[in-house]
């Protein structure tokens, strides 16, 4: 008999991640959404008599299709009750903070020790990488986009302040970008993986700038990351790191944030 007798998973728009505890060890799994009927074969194999606590925009649909029992977590309470759990195994003080949760889109929340609210959100993030990705490569692999960015140049396809100034001294930093991917069209020589590097600044720009205002409403200065398009993604990781400075803020990625949702469904009473 499996000793899984409860399995966690969050549902979402790009991705299924998975989350258990077989002795006391906590085990994670990451599937595509496209391909719900693999995600039940497997959760199947791997306990079928285990009850699913499952949250996620396609929560019902996977939940229709599990003959067993199961529960619908809301999907905000298990994020923000997964990060916590993370922070505490990380030795992380969790008292306050601001959550930027970036999956296919994103979410911004302000977390207090007992309470959060969901302030902003946007409709870029993951998803926008694939798609712009699947533009510019005709790919569609997430680590290949991640691995272009790291090694494209930004400045290249991107129009910076200094490039508008040119040759007077620009009155502001010159390196700020004045319009994303605003050189595409004047620069032949730029590569893909200059287009992807501007695509992963155009994103971490987005949502830093928004999570700003969220700091400066607030007056929180850490600013917790979390998701599938933040985790191991180094070039978007630096974007938010850049900004540290400009916003005095305290950034923190999270080991396993990605399957934040997915934990929080698990370890839900």
């Amino acid at each position: 008999m499996s000793l899984v007798d409860k399995i966690g998973i969050d549902a979402g728009g790009s991705l299924v991640k998975v989350a258990y505890q077989e002795k006391e060890n906590l085990h994670i799994k990451t599937f595509s959404n496209q391909d719900l009927e693999e995600v039940v074969k497997w959760l199947t194999f791997l306990s079928p008599e285990a009850m699913l606590s499952i949250t996620g925009g396609k929560a019902s649909i996977l939940q229709s299709n599990w003959c067993h029992n199961s529960v619908i977590v809301n999907e905000f309470e298990a994020v923000v009750s997964g990060t916590r759990y993370l922070l505490q195994e990380n030795n992380v003080l969790d008292e306050e903070f601001i959550l930027v949760n970036i999956g296919t889109g994103t979410s911004i929340f302000h977390v207090t020790s007992d309470t959060y609210e969901r302030v902003l959100g946007s409709g870029i993030g993951g998803g926008t990488l694939m798609g712009l990705g699947y533009l510019i490569t005709h790919r569609t692999d997430f680590q290949t986009f991640t691995s272009m960015a790291n090694s494209g140049d930004k400045r290249n396809s991107d129009l910076l302040v200094r490039d508008i100034y040119y040759p007077e001294e620009p009155p502001i930093y010159g390196d700020l970008t004045a319009s994303n991917l605003g050189k595409v069209h004047l620069n032949k020589e730029a590569s893909s993986n200059d287009y992807l590097s501007s695509v992963m600044q155009l994103i971490g720009e987005t949502i830093i700038l928004l999570a700003r205002q969220v700091v400066s409403t607030k007056k929180v200065s850490k600013i917790v990351f979390i998701g599938g398009t933040v985790e191991h993604n180094k070039p978007l990781q630096d974007v938010f790191l850049s900004f540290r400075e400009m916003m005095s803020y305290e950034p923190i990625f999270l080991n396993k944030g990605t399957h934040a949702g997915a934990i929080g469904a698990l370890i839900r009473k």
